[in-house]
């Protein structure tokens, strides 16, 4: 930290102002990420705010499944708020567009719509600048008129010097025809990075989703894993990841052909781009 020099203090009020300078600056910086499916344990300061804007393509299924050249963006417009120190909430506006082939019919399908309104909510329990291990736990509703979904996540995490690693286990239940039809979804995910200096990060992100129609049978599962970079200055910061399918098994009767990659409800690549912008 410029501009303080810490070796000069010596009463216990400047002990208390060089704390509180460093407290700050650590607070300020606490919400920049590394990754983009593993969240990271720590929150918001008390009323800081950020906006954020993430873009998620997943792309390639098989023509077996009669997806073929499939393309699903996700959008999301994201406002964060620090309510306290400990506890953040964030409200997304979801869109996404899909587009394929259908390799029997010969048509093309392609459509835009509106993925409704979520309210994400991050309580810090354990503090990873004073425990071994930070903990935090996620909550996210989302509606959509005839959809709704919940998403709970244990957070987990901590830095080593200029490492760090986070992990992920999350659940959600999804409900969809004007919530009728019950879909569960279980992921774990973990991520490791290494800080080059002040502004980069590098590392890389694995990532394990599986799916559960009805909670009546455990239909597929899909393992990722590839590259994040991250981006961080004062005001703002990026995060990229680039996920190819490297493992991947449906449980039923194998609509997709493939053996060793699940390609009818997951994709052979996913990428996701955040940034952020402080107010």
């Amino acid at each position: 930290m410029k501009g303080y020099n810490i070796r000069a203090v010596k009463s216990p009020a400047q002990c208390l102002t060089a704390i509180s300078i460093l407290l700050s600056f650590t607070l300020a910086q606490a919400d920049e990420r590394r990754f983009t499916y593993s969240y990271e344990p720590e929150t918001m300061p008390k009323g800081g705010m950020e906006f954020e804007q993430w873009v998620t393509l997943r792309t390639q299924r098989s023509k077996a499944v009669g997806q073929q050249n499939f393309n699903r963006w996700e959008i999301r417009e994201a406002f964060e708020y620090g309510v306290s120190d400990i506890y953040t909430v964030e409200l997304y506006l979801n869109g996404k567009s899909e587009s394929f082939r259908d390799p029997v019919g010969g048509t093309d399908s392609s459509k835009f719509s509106f993925d409704g309104v979520s309210l994400e909510n991050r309580l810090m329990v354990l503090n990873p600048a004073t425990y071994p291990v930070g903990l935090s736990l996620y909550l996210e509703p989302r509606f959509s008129g005839d959809e709704a979904e919940v998403e709970e996540r244990i957070i987990l995490g901590q830095r080593y010097g200029d490492w760090k690693w986070a992990f992920n286990l999350t659940h959600a239940t999804e409900w969809s025809a004007n919530l009728h039809d019950l879909e569960g979804e279980v992921e774990a995910s973990v991520g490791i990075a290494r800080d080059l200096g002040k502004h980069w990060s590098v590392g890389l992100e694995l990532r394990d989703h599986n799916e559960l129609p009805d909670y009546r049978r455990w239909e597929n599962t899909a393992l990722f894993l590839g590259p994040t970079v991250g981006y961080r200055t004062e005001k703002w910061w990026a995060a990229l990841s680039v996920l190819p399918q490297i493992y991947g098994v449906n449980f039923g009767e194998d609509p997709d052909g493939h053996s060793h990659l699940e390609l009818e409800g997951h994709e052979r690549v996913n990428v996701r781009f955040i940034m952020g912008f402080d107010f």
